[in-house]
Formats: structure tokens, sequence, C-alpha cells
């Protein structure tokens, strides 16, 4: 069993080194069956309603990063016409909490009735020659059982796109029931999220380094909503991330400020989809509840996925200054 495990990593590895090295190559496509399969059946495409599509969400990734490999798989399932297929993510325990497989087939019920996956190549969906690419290829398997697998970590920018269809799920997920919050339902509710554990575990990691914002920055962006705050229940600030709070001395002065620095990763997210007001980091950690949460979102401008243009999104730039002039009740 080991032996099998470890010989799964190795061909897992080797696999995401071939795609990386030849990812921007002219002979890249060939590397998968896929694409061998449209050369030598490239006559009469038509479309295949009873394919199905998915996306692996990354084990060795945050949830964060998990979900959004899942939402790029249910966006472009619809994108080409197909149905969705879900995979699991890696927890179990984020699984029940997300809720995000109700209603869906899975891939192992598929293969139970006789689908085979088939990988296809990574493709840029700004790119017109790719995702045309993409469609033969769907298209040269009609009149076959088949789950079309994304490549590891396929990007989607916008992916507000399925944000009605994954609160649905969400919302309507078993574990709601017994979901508990620290809010008082009589106050009104602010949640921040600054990032900070893995930033701060690697300091000189730039990949990490561009997802860094002061605490300066929070600070601005709290003031300003604070300031535009136009409700008659009292305000509560619930402040999540790592550390102590002498690490964010410049929250002393706000008050009715609790620090929630020790809460559970499932238990934070939870607080920042159903907070009033939620001012989010450079990170898919709080990302992913802003596109859950029904009320106002606070968000950085610069940030790679995309926000809807309605008025419940309020964008700052890097100083930390609204972009939208609008009051917050």
């Amino acid at each position: 069993m080991y032996f099998n495990k470890f010989i799964v990593k190795v061909k897992i590895k080797l696999w995401s080194k071939l795609v990386r090295y030849t990812r921007h190559k002219r002979f890249y496509p060939f590397i998968y069956r896929s694409y061998w399969h449209y050369l030598f059946h490239k006559k009469g495409e038509q479309v295949n309603h009873n394919c199905y599509f998915a996306a692996r969400p990354n084990p060795g990734a945050g949830i964060g990063h998990q979900i959004a490999n899942w939402i790029a798989g249910y966006w472009f399932a619809q994108q080409f016409n197909l149905k969705f297929a879900h995979i699991a993510f890696s927890s179990n325990k984020w699984e029940q909490f997300l809720g995000f497989g109700q209603g869906e087939k899975t891939v192992q019920e598929l293969k139970a009735q006789g689908y085979r996956m088939r990988r296809i190549p990574l493709f840029s969906e700004d790119n017109p020659i790719e995702v045309v690419r993409t469609n033969k290829i769907i298209k040269s398997y009609r009149g076959r059982k088949v789950i079309f697998l994304c490549e590891q970590d396929q990007f989607y920018r916008n992916q507000y796109g399925v944000m009605k269809e994954i609160q649905q799920k969400f919302y309507s997920a078993p574990k709601r029931k017994n979901g508990h919050l620290v809010y008082n339902s009589e106050h009104f509710n602010i949640a921040i999220h600054v990032r900070r554990g893995d930033i701060m575990a690697e300091p000189n990691n730039p990949n990490l380094q561009m997802r860094y914002m002061p605490n300066t920055y929070f600070k601005t962006v709290l003031e300003q909503v604070l300031n535009n705050f136009n409700s008659e229940k009292p305000r509560h600030i619930y402040f999540f991330s790592q550390g102590k709070p002498e690490d964010y001395p410049e929250f002393k002065s706000f008050e009715n400020l609790h620090w929630c620095l020790e809460m559970e990763p499932q238990e934070s997210f939870l607080h920042m989809v159903y907070a009033d007001v939620l001012i989010t980091s450079k990170s898919s950690f709080s990302y992913k509840p802003a596109l859950l949460n029904r009320n106002i979102k606070v968000c950085p401008q610069n940030f790679w996925h995309g926000y809807p243009g309605t008025k419940d999104w309020i964008l700052v730039d890097k100083d930390g200054k609204l972009l939208n002039n609008m009051k917050i009740s």
C-alpha cells in the first residue's frame, strides 16, 4: 500500500515538472492523449452533452486555493456545455463544511458507470486559440462516456461567475444547522482578515511577500468603514489573524474589538461569511468567504481574482483608500 502511494506521488511530481517545462512550447499539447485523439477524430465534431468536466482541488494547497480549483471546474463545465463532475476536497472536514458536492455526480460514481477520465491541456481563458483547441478536443469525443479533467490549477480569474450557485450550496449544506457564531445579532458585526501566518513564516519568499499588506493599511480601511457606518446598532469588530494582540498596536484605540487569533480555520471562515461587513486581505482564504457573504465586502483592488461591479463590493487602493463613494449601512 505504501509503495503504491509512493509511486503515485512520484508520477504526479514528474508529470507536474513536464507540464511546467513544456507549457509555453509549441509541442505542449502533444503530451496529452486527448490532443492526439482530437488529431485523429476531427470530422463531424458535435457537442456531446453526455460528457462531464471536472477539476481536482489541489491536495497540496490551502482551502482557498482548492476552492478556486473547484470553481474553475464548475465554471468551465458550463462554458463548454458539459455536465459537472465533483471531486472532493482533500479534507473530508472541509468537504462536509462547504457542501459543494450536494446534488452533483462524483467522478467515482461516473467511473462505476463506465466513464473514463481524459486530461486536457492547460488553456488561458483569454486566449481564443487555446479555448478553441480545448473545444475541439472535447467535441472529438462525441458518443463517448468521458470525464474531461482540467490540468492541475487551471486558472479562472472572475470566480464570482458561479457565486450564486456556491452560495446556494453553502447555505443549504447540512453543516449550517450546527454552525455557531460568536456574533450578537443585535450588533453590527465587522470582520477583518489580516493575512500573516505563512507570510511571516517565510519573509524572503517573493511569492508570499507580494501578498503582504501592512497593519496601517487595515487600520486606514477600518477607520473609513467606521466613518461610513450608518446603522443604529452597536458596532463590533472581529479581528482574524495569527500572532498576539501586541503585534497589532495600531488597533489599540478601537472600541469593541474582539481578537480572533486562535480560532479554528473553519470557524474563522464561517464568521467571515456571516459578517455584516467583511474586510479582506490579498488572500484566497478571505476572498472565498467574500464570494459567499451576502452583505458588504471591502477588498483590495489589486488582486489576482476579479470582483463583481455591484454595490456590495467596495474596492480599496494600495494605501487603504475606499474607491467607492457610498455609505455602509
